[in-house]
């Protein structure tokens, strides 16, 4: 199959979860008498607390897609705490300079962060922030490659404010063999035959837990954030992973929870699947091959999903159908904008080579 799966709308399924995530704000009703009304020369924490009846200590939390649920969890964890989220993607358009970052920051009682370098913002950095503001309490990006190794990106890297990704089918995410088969002028027949055991193998697809645990581990014990209790307790329960760089709902949970203990905050004794359902499973989902998925006693596919565009069912791609849609946009594509340092490294091995021409 060459073309993506494209099951039919279904609205009412795809309605369910924004409809769930809109009810979900505990806020007051709407009959409850309005004691006063905010304006926005008032501190932020006083606004969330008129708009949300929220009257706990108030929490700002700074990262990326993953801190976004992180706030999300803390609300339904603490039900009293007006909880704000500030995208890192746009600190420079929100706060314009690192200062305006810090004074925002300082309305809150409790602050979270995920490390952020420089070029994201005027004048600093994360530890910039810091400095200024010893309350910021770090916590680790969660990032492990084990369930997917064959995911990479792709595109011009050279400094994080001028960062270019080459997108792919499903977004930003890119196959390494895919990529590697394409710019050794293999077809893409030939390339859906090295989706195998033995090519895993050989590129060490299948030796990559060990690996990917002492990243995540080292990572954020360098943040004074150890996780080797939570990998353990996340490994029970199989695949934690969406993407490499999308956890599931209960591994948000955990982080959000403990970051809440270890501040002082007691959180409800909740599930976050069980009321708010797990956020990131509406973007893009790569599957777990079969072979890996074999090695860690799970389920395999080769079932891409998109992220969904407004109602409509998220596409879906076969192997074939993944790889030929891969295909036609690295024909549009400048070669110097296929860039991957994985894949430079196997080009420039000549074994890797003769494996992936010998099909």
């Amino acid at each position: 199959m060459t073309r993506p799966l494209t099951p039919a709308r279904d609205v009412a399924l795809n309605d369910l979860p924004r409809r769930a995530r809109s009810a979900f704000t505990l806020s007051a009703p709407s009959w409850a008498p309005t004691r006063w009304a905010p304006t926005w020369a008032t501190p932020w924490r006083n606004r969330a607390r008129a708009a949300t009846g929220r009257d706990g200590p108030s929490i700002a939390v700074l990262g990326n897609c993953q801190a976004r649920g992180v706030a999300q969890a803390m609300r339904l964890l603490a039900p009293r705490s007006p909880v704000r989220y500030l995208p890192m993607g746009s600190l420079k358009r929100d706060h314009g300079h690192v200062d305006g970052l810090i004074r925002t920051l300082r309305a809150h009682d409790h602050v979270f962060a995920q490390s952020f370098p420089a070029g994201l913002i005027p004048g600093g950095d994360a530890a910039t922030v810091r400095a200024a503001d010893p309350r910021l309490k770090l916590f680790p990006a969660i990032v492990f490659s084990a369930f997917h190794p064959d995911m990479v990106y792709v595109g011009q890297a050279s400094n994080l404010a001028a960062l270019k990704l080459t997108p792919s089918p499903t977004g930003q995410y890119h196959s390494a063999i895919a990529l590697t088969a394409y710019r050794l002028g293999l077809d893409p027949k030939r390339t859906a035959s090295l989706f195998r055991e033995d090519v895993f193998a050989r590129l060490g697809y299948l030796d990559h837990w060990d690996p990917a645990v002492r990243e995540l581990v080292g990572s954020a014990a360098a943040l004074g954030f150890g996780l080797e209790r939570e990998v353990t307790r996340w490994a029970r329960r199989g695949a934690f992973m969406h993407l490499m760089n999308h956890p599931k709902a209960h591994v948000i949970g955990d982080i959000a929870r403990r970051l809440l203990q270890e501040n002082g905050l007691t959180p409800e004794p909740v599930e976050i699947e069980d009321y708010l359902g797990d956020e990131l499973v509406e973007d893009v989902i790569w599957p777990i091959y079969p072979p890996v998925a074999e090695h860690f006693g799970l389920t395999g596919s080769y079932l891409f999903k998109t992220k969904a565009r407004g109602d409509d069912f998220p596409t879906l791609y076969d192997l074939p159908g993944f790889i030929a849609a891969s295909f036609a946009i690295y024909d549009a594509t400048p070669p110097g904008d296929l860039a991957c340092p994985r894949v430079e490294a196997w080009l420039s091995a000549p074994d890797i080579v003769a494996l992936f021409r010998a099909g």
